[in-house]
């Protein structure tokens, strides 16, 4: 890397800058930290206002003028929609007279999705980067800067930079090289075989189901999702946290990204399940209904995503965050990992104590979780 001063800037957001060179830097493969989608939450009001994300993204420029890296950050006023629980260390730094919110988030928003954070052309400028993070922080006298759902390929960056490193635990789907998904059955044991079918004969019973992209999400389909959307929303969190017109914004400007699965009954939708495909994986997003029907859940967002991973020859499926259930459909623990920088050193002490403490849990857990997959044991039917 040339020694030449590296000079940061901070952007009024990402729809505003060229998309093709964010995209250079963003890479194709994971949809969330593309311009088109980190662009759709901005102009559809879904962050900004009173959302609680501000976009504030951080950009270098190369010698060409032309950005050579870049980071989707937001300040934060709240913890709402990261999937990464910092509300204890908030209460503590304000019990001790500090002051946490703003703080400045690394992330996609409302999109608790591994992917990367630091969006480089040349990864030799990660530090760089990292550094212009830390810069913002202390420059605005912010509490800390957080870099959440990192992907595992860039924390060493952050660690060697000395963020505070914690770990989480998502449940993935692994595509063993199936070809279909009854390849995928006979490595459960027998009776967990058995309860899968039995659960996807119950979940589809009298329903058509439909995979939907492109121009096939006509509005009538986006309509339907978003009472789906807020129905869900409602009873998990509240608030939906994206904007009906944020829906649209995604068939339009993502249609080859978007896969929509529908439940209809005699030709109205009662369930979707919605997805965005990567150039290695399917994450599935957003789930809702109208009419509870046992099981219709796993089908469309475990099931459903499997049969899709398998025919499309996916790596894997993310089907979101927590969900212990996801582990009896086949779905196996992973770690996730997020990044911290928190410039008051007594501060940072306090915190390092707990995820020390933290991080021995999760890796109990997740030895614990692992041992519940239904795969076929070594012996076993």
């Amino acid at each position: 890397m040339s020694d030449t001063p590296i000079l940061a800037r901070i952007a009024k957001g990402v729809s505003g800058l060229p998309a093709d060179q964010w995209d250079a830097c963003a890479g194709s493969g994971n949809p969330f930290v593309s311009h088109a989608f980190l662009s759709i939450l901005e102009e559809s009001g879904s962050v900004g206002g009173r959302s609680g994300w501000q976009a504030a993204p951080i950009v270098i420029d190369g010698p060409d003028g032309r950005i050579a890296g870049a980071v989707p950050a937001y300040a934060k006023a709240d913890s709402q929609g990261e999937y990464v629980f910092d509300q204890g260390w908030a209460d503590a730094w304000d019990r001790a007279g500090g002051t946490y919110y703003p703080k400045l988030q690394i992330a996609a928003p409302f999109t608790p999705v591994p992917g990367p954070r630091l969006l480089l052309r040349d990864e030799r400028q990660a530090p760089a980067l990292i550094a212009a993070i830390e810069a913002v922080t202390d420059q605005n006298e912010l509490s800390s800067a957080h870099a959440t759902f990192v992907d595992e390929a860039q924390i060493g960056h952050f660690e060697a930079a000395g963020w505070l490193i914690r770990q989480g635990t998502q449940f993935h789907w692994a595509n063993e090289g199936y070809g279909c998904f009854d390849d995928f059955l006979g490595a459960l044991a027998s009776r967990k075989r058995k309860g899968v079918r039995k659960e996807r004969a119950a979940a589809v019973e009298g329903l058509t189901i439909r995979h939907l992209t492109g121009a096939e999400i006509t509005e009538a389909y986006w309509d339907a999702f978003w009472v789906f959307y807020q129905d869900t929303g409602s009873r998990k969190w509240g608030r939906p946290y994206l904007t009906r017109a944020c829906f649209s914004l995604l068939g339009e400007r993502m249609p080859d990204r978007v896969l929509m699965i529908v439940a209809e009954r005699d030709g109205r939708p009662i369930a979707a399940a919605l997805n965005l495909i990567g150039d290695d994986a399917l994450y599935g997003r957003y789930w809702g209904c109208t009419e509870d029907v046992p099981f219709l859940h796993f089908e469309l967002c475990y099931y459903q995503a499997i049969d899709v991973a398998i025919a499309r020859g996916l790596q894997r499926v993310e089907a979101g965050a927590q969900g212990e259930h996801k582990l009896a459909r086949g779905y196996a623990p992973i770690t996730t990992w997020s990044a911290h920088y928190l410039p008051n050193p007594g501060f940072r002490r306090a915190v390092a104590d707990f995820l020390a403490r933290e991080r021995e849990a999760v890796a109990q857990e997740q030895v614990f979780l692992g041992e519940m997959t239904p795969f076929r044991k070594p012996g076993g039917g």
